[in-house]
């Protein structure tokens, strides 16, 4: 089975970026080393020299006896949910980072703005091969789509086998994959950005009800007097989880909503040279 040159070339830009299947499970073990090692370091609990090093997972006093004694011990003190979370905003972190350095590269050289009006003004003027090298200065996805319309632009322009109207619709097929080949890099690992936001919220409100159940466990088990501390640490595990929660959900949905909007704005880019390609091609030839 034969594979097309632009087959080839969407499946490299779709194998392009970071790996999820990779990068999260390791970002998930760096999650729970930075739980144990970092917020559960004896150091920011109570009487940390009776704890002994490395973390107070691994000492014989974890449990209700050790009390924290910084933020971070206390952030710790929100149980088994607290890794995960941990894991979902360096996530969140690491492939925002991806994605800004994608659309940055994409975003190519100089500014956008005027490399449109800069290529408009020349295809107004029938100056194609000057466009063209506007297209190779640029180096961004814009240009890269604009270069190939231009290109097959100026292979129309010598054909003498397709009347007008099919030399535009071939225009226009070419603009149109090129369009296709740059856009799975800009948006690939979108959707984890997008999942996280709903995902994290759902993931705190579990370590939200966990906590509350320890706190109405410890109230009720303490018949007349309730056990204070438990009720406490029950307490503090459940609003914990909804901070960590809340905070990586926010931060997941500007970010998507702020890459997604340069997404569009490289699109609307496209779309308006494209146009200045026809209007022009239908206008010389």
């Amino acid at each position: 089975m034969n594979v097309s040159k632009n087959d080839e070339q969407l499946v490299a830009r779709k194998a392009g970026g970071l790996n999820p299947a990779i990068i999260i499970p390791i970002l998930f073990v760096i999650g729970v080393c930075i739980y144990l090692f970092v917020l559960g370091n004896p150091g920011n609990f109570k009487d940390a020299d009776k704890l002994g090093g490395g973390s107070v997972a691994f000492s014989s006093t974890e449990g209700k006896d050790i009390h924290p004694e910084s933020f971070l011990g206390i952030i710790y003190k929100g149980g088994v949910i607290v890794p995960i979370l941990i894991t979902f905003m360096i996530t969140v972190i690491v492939f925002s980072i991806e994605r800004a350095l994608i659309l940055g590269k994409a975003a190519g050289k100089g500014n956008l703005d005027n490399f449109v009006v800069q290529v408009r003004s020349l295809l107004n003027q029938n100056k194609v091969d000057e466009a063209l090298e506007e297209c190779d200065r640029q180096q961004g996805s814009v240009g890269n789509v604009v270069k190939e319309g231009l290109t097959t632009y100026k292979a129309l322009s010598h054909d003498t086998t397709l009347n007008k109207e099919q030399k535009m619709v071939a225009l226009n097929k070419a603009i149109e994959e090129a369009t296709t080949l740059e856009m799975p890099m800009l948006e690939k690992n979108m959707m984890i950005l997008s999942t996280l936001g709903t995902v994290a919220t759902l993931i705190a409100l579990l370590g939200t009800v966990i906590g509350m159940i320890k706190a109405f466990f410890a109230l009720g088990s303490g018949g007349g007097t309730p056990d204070a501390a438990a009720l406490s640490t029950g307490i503090s595990e459940a609003l914990i989880n909804t901070a960590l929660g809340i905070g990586t959900s926010a931060i997941a949905i500007i970010l998507y909503n702020y890459f997604t909007s340069r997404i569009d704005g490289l699109t609307y880019k496209i779309d308006e040279i494209a146009m200045s390609i026809q209007q022009s091609f239908a206008e010389f030839n």
